[in-house]
Parts: C-alpha cells; sequence; structure tokens
C-alpha cells in the first residue's frame, strides 16, 4: 500500500489518490503547464492554470471545465486530528494592553475596517513607544480607550466585529 493524498475539489468533493494511481496515469507533458490524459480509452486536456504550491492548493482546466483543487496530506490530517488548525491564532477578537501605559495616539475608528499588521495605537510603557497592530483583518466593534488615557495590564483596548 503506497502513500494517499486527499484532496478537496471546488470546496465540494473529497478524493483519495493513491501514489501508484499518479504512476499509472496515462499522461503526455505538451508543455510545462499543459498534458494530454487518457483515461479508459478517451482522451482528456488538462491544464494547471493557477497553482500555490506553499498552500497545496490548484486550479486545473480539464477540457474546458475549471476546478480547484486542494491537497491534503499526512501532516495537514494529523494537525487537523489533534484539534490545531492552520491560522488559528488569527481568530483574535479583541485587544488587550499587553504592559499598562498610556495611549500615546489612536490610528482607527469605530467600523473602520483594517488589515493585518495595520497599526491601531500606539502605547507608551517604560519610556517606549509600542504601536499595537492588528493580528487579523476585521472591522472595528469598540474602542474603549482615548487618547491620552493611562491603561492598566490585560486592560480590554479593541474589540473586533
Amino acid at each position: 500500500m503506497g502513500k494517499i493524498f486527499k484532496t478537496k475539489v471546488n470546496n465540494a468533493y473529497d478524493f483519495e489518490i493513491r501514489k501508484e494511481d499518479v504512476s499509472a496515469l496515462d499522461a503526455l507533458n505538451v508543455s510545462k503547464s499543459k498534458f494530454h490524459i487518457l483515461h479508459n480509452n478517451k482522451p482528456y486536456n488538462a491544464e494547471i492554470v493557477k497553482s500555490n504550491f506553499n498552500n497545496k492548493s490548484y486550479q486545473i482546466k480539464v477540457n474546458n471545465n475549471t476546478y480547484n483543487v486542494n491537497i491534503i496530506n499526512e501532516l495537514d490530517v494529523l494537525i487537523k486530528e489533534l484539534g490545531f488548525t492552520i491560522g488559528a491564532t488569527k481568530h483574535v477578537n479583541s485587544i488587550k494592553a499587553p504592559m499598562p501605559g498610556l495611549i500615546l495616539d489612536i490610528n482607527i475608528d469605530i467600523g473602520q475596517e483594517v488589515k493585518e499588521g495595520d497599526s491601531l495605537l500606539i502605547l507608551e510603557a517604560m519610556k517606549m513607544e509600542n504601536v499595537i497592530t492588528s493580528p487579523r483583518d476585521g472591522i472595528i466593534k469598540t474602542l474603549t480607550v482615548n487618547k491620552g488615557e493611562t491603561v492598566l495590564k490585560n486592560q480590554l483596548l479593541i474589540e473586533f466585529q
């Protein structure tokens, strides 16, 4: 029994592909991204339209039908079974003060859309200016501090929708 790859096509259909199935595939490489495939005496033209190797996601066109394919390997399955998810830290819904300090500047408003890494506010602590950045994309739901206000460690500063 060889290696098995799990795939999800168009976020709707799950398939398991064995390494032996790939090796036995009657495919001729026509160009860097195009293939001519013969399966059960039927010809297919396939093309890899887009690929993201790091995310293991591909857009493949077969006889003018486009399919979005995600490949899931053994490590992905193990991570999911253990209850870990990639990007789990991106589900932050609030930001609390990492230390006591003084709010020097606020760069956002309630209802504003922010991107991951955007500067939200500046907190002065121990004579240093600390830029508090957005941990994820989102919309500001509440802003519980004002410029010039002193905050305590773990005090709620910002909530996301």
